[in-house]
């Protein structure tokens, strides 16, 4: 299989190509390397009535065989890590070795979740009666997944839904598409024609599969404004939804911690993948006593930290992954300079076409300014000073996210009082950036609805039937 050319969908067992294309850019040059197909309405429509005829006849299948082609295709997968790395580092942008990474993970998180089972149970079993609850797939499932962690998150989507019996069409990243589709080239040598199906496009597609009536559930990982316009689109037929959108994730550091051990962490958990992921740190409060020399810590990580083109030797952070993504947080940057905000950069970035920004912190802005309010989705980090806890973690929830956040202290039992008060689904305790197949990952407020993971997320692809029958 060539990884660097012929990049076709995968509709009903086959291998296709369409009449229109959209390129696919380097975000370390900002040039076009390669082309995807453009999805056409005709050939949606061919995807999903490919995966509504095989729902029957894989529905059917036994749930132990399904797992075990899962696990099949993430032994397909994995020899192949290094190559679908080099070629995700050219789409997305990430440096090959985390790129490389993402791969072997997503492998591990296959095999992990293909291992669970759903809880179905006999509720009553006496001379009465028989009651038995089970968990039927819900039918075919639209999966749209973003370009922040491309291959991880379409395979997050695909191994509960056929694990549970679905079939499925998944849309990758109009800006990431390449290595799904090489992917699904692999998987069509085991899955069942039509069990899984990959159509890639512009803007045009998403609004067309999530409004299509083919489909009985829709999962989308995206952004929060994005995400009210899925759901609008599928109310039509009410789809099932789950929601992964954005995060204006906050994290607290107590004076007690020691700042030689944790500052490496904690610059990581705001700015590896150059700061593009849902649950990084994106607000930093740290108490007072220590923020002077949190602050100067973190300014010499990022002082040193080579920002550049992820394929280059050295490389600690790649750009940012697309064109408009790139305008957005310029924008934000740039307000903040506007402001007088005291603003401190890392090293320098390469000036060669390509997105790169400088790793940023701001110092102490006010709680009102764009830079804290909004979710940059890039490597702008405010920190905040604080010196009381009540007031910090009313200034941590007083937000319309609830994705994640992290406590940083040598007192758990502190930390534990501290991360329960917080209104996310996810909170960390001096880490950062843990997600676990076997734990749900899930969003408060407007950070979305649903769960991914965990057996909750495995019973978002399904719907409960209970059977009673009278002895």
């Amino acid at each position: 299989m060539d990884l660097n050319a012929d990049y076709k969908m995968l509709i009903n067992g086959a291998l296709v190509d369409s009449d229109q294309h959209i390129d696919v850019v380097n975000p370390a040059t900002g040039e076009p390397f390669a082309q995807a197909p453009d999805c056409s309405a005709a050939q949606l429509d061919q995807a999903v009535a490919a995966a509504r005829n095989a729902f029957p006849g894989w529905r059917a299948t036994p749930i132990e065989e399904r797992a075990a082609l899962l696990i099949k295709c993430a032994d397909a997968i994995a020899p192949l890590a290094e190559d679908i790395g080099r070629l995700f580092t050219r789409e997305q942008g990430r440096p090959v070795n985390f790129a490389i990474n993402e791969v072997k993970g997503a492998c591990d998180m296959m095999k992990a979740v293909a291992q669970m089972r759903l809880p179905d149970e006999v509720v009553e079993d006496s001379e009465k009666q028989f009651v038995e609850k089970v968990h039927k797939p819900l039918g075919v499932v639209c999966a749209i997944a973003p370009w922040n962690f491309p291959v991880n998150l379409s395979l997050a989507k695909v191994t509960p839904a056929l694990l549970t019996g679905n079939t499925m069409v998944l849309k990758p990243s109009p800006f990431t598409p390449l290595c799904t589709l090489k992917i699904a080239e692999l998987l069509n040598e085991i899955l069942p024609a039509g069990v899984l199906n990959v159509v890639t496009g512009g803007d045009a597609l998403g609004p067309m599969m999530t409004a299509h009536p083919g489909f009985d559930k829709v999962s989308f990982t995206g952004s929060t404004a994005t995400g009210k316009k899925v759901m609008a689109s599928a109310a039509g037929d009410l789809k099932r939804m789950t929601l992964e959108l954005g995060g204006n994730d906050a994290a607290i550091i107590l004076p007690d911690v020691d700042l030689d051990e944790v500052a490496e962490k904690i610059f990581f958990g705001a700015f590896f993948n150059t700061a593009q992921i849902c649950v990084a740190t994106k607000r930093m409060y740290v108490h007072e006593d220590i923020y002077d020399a949190l602050r100067d810590r973190l300014a010499a990580i990022a002082a040193n930290a080579k920002v550049g083109d992820g394929a280059e030797q050295g490389t600690m952070l790649g750009p940012i992954q697309n064109k408009a993504q790139y305008e957005r947080v310029m924008d934000l940057l740039e307000d903040a300079k506007s402001k007088d905000l005291v603003v401190i950069e890392g090293a320098d970035v390469p000036n060669n076409g390509g997105y790169f920004v400088p790793v940023t912190i701001v110092d102490n802005p006010p709680e009102e300014e764009r830079v804290v309010q909004e979710e940059a989705f890039g490597p702008i980090l405010p920190m905040l000073k604080f010196n009381d806890i009540d007031d910090v973690i009313d200034r941590a929830n007083d937000s319309d996210y609830g994705l994640a956040g992290a406590v940083w202290t040598k007192d758990t039992e502190k930390a534990k009082d501290i991360a329960r008060r917080m209104e996310t689904g996810t909170v960390w305790i001096n880490q950062n950036l843990m997600l676990r197949p076997d734990t749900p990952f899930a969003g408060h407020k407007q950070s979305g609805f649903g769960a991914e993971f965990g057996m909750e997320g495995i019973l978002e692809y399904t719907v409960p039937q209970v059977v009673m029958m009278a002895k």
